[in-house]
């Protein structure tokens, strides 16, 4: 079976022969950030597909941020290339919960933690249970909020 960043790269030759702009400066973009991820620390290692989401995750997070930003700045076609990456980068990621989901994973982590009367100080605790279920398939932001919302 082939790994993610096989696919990654798989996908880079392809967009190339299709000359499509876009898609191939988001996936060098993508693999560039991974090489980086795999170099950084004291000893080199191959990221698992588990730690490759996690960078593609943090890179849509970053161009959902920066479109937002442009955006607010009043700089549309920058806020749309944003975008465009950040959808061809979104493609790789697993299916994204629903808030719905969220709500249903956070009742049950605050069940199962006991935390149903503490309040915020149960926070930590609860973020600690959900947030490995959750790993790539929503937002850590949207997940705190309804955190805050159950528990608030």
């Amino acid at each position: 079976m082939a790994t993610l960043k096989d696919q990654l790269h798989a996908d880079l030759t392809v967009a190339i022969k299709a000359r499509e702009a876009v898609r191939t400066s988001t996936l060098r973009m993508v693999l560039s950030a991974i090489t980086t991820a795999e170099v950084a620390g004291k000893v080199a290692k191959e990221l698992t597909d588990d730690e490759v989401i996690g960078v593609l995750t943090s890179e849509a997070k970053k161009r959902r941020e920066a479109a937002t930003a442009f955006e607010d700045g009043g700089r549309a076609e920058s806020a749309a290339k944003e975008r465009a990456e950040a959808e061809v980068i979104a493609e790789y990621l697993p299916e994204q919960l629903t808030a719905d989901e969220i709500a249903g994973l956070v009742a049950a982590a605050i069940e199962q933690t006991g935390a149903a009367g503490e309040g915020m100080k149960a926070m930590g605790k609860v973020m600690g249970v959900v947030t490995p279920q959750v790993k790539g398939r929503a937002d850590g932001g949207a997940l705190a909020a309804e955190v805050r919302k159950q528990l608030g």
